[in-house]
């Protein structure tokens, strides 16, 4: 299967976690304290989870912004899931980024992620 998620992923390494779901921070973080919520079952993308995995990957999201908030004091976040290649989906198994954003992280915060990094930006349109 070939799924970083699935195969390189310890228990030791989570957040938080559930029966359904797990939190780790993201190995490569647009910002300080980027973290991912990904279910345990493999399966490509949000629209294939079931309304049980939706509800503990909820409930996890909810538990990382309490931490966040706690450890990083963020002013707010992205929360964001890519959904196939073309919307910039990398790692075919589902998972949630949630994102703390700081004042002035970015020049012109409107439209989210896309000014936070310069390789964010590279669709000109």
């Amino acid at each position: 299967m070939n799924c970083i998620f699935c195969e390189e992923i310890e228990p030791e390494d989570y957040l938080f976690e559930n029966d359904l779901a797990f939190a780790i921070y993201d190995k490569y973080p647009v910002s300080k304290g980027h973290v991912l919520v990904i279910p345990k079952r493999h399966f490509p993308n949000y629209f294939n989870a079931t309304k049980e995995e939706i509800v503990a990957m909820n409930e996890i999201t909810h538990q990382v912004k309490d931490y966040l908030d706690e450890h990083y004091e963020p002013h707010g976040y992205n929360v964001g899931v890519n959904v196939h290649e073309a919307a910039g989906q990398t790692i075919f198994h589902m998972h949630i980024h949630i994102i703390p954003r700081h004042i002035g992280d970015a020049e012109d915060p409107r439209g989210g992620i896309r000014n936070i990094k310069d390789q964010l930006v590279p669709y000109k349109g």
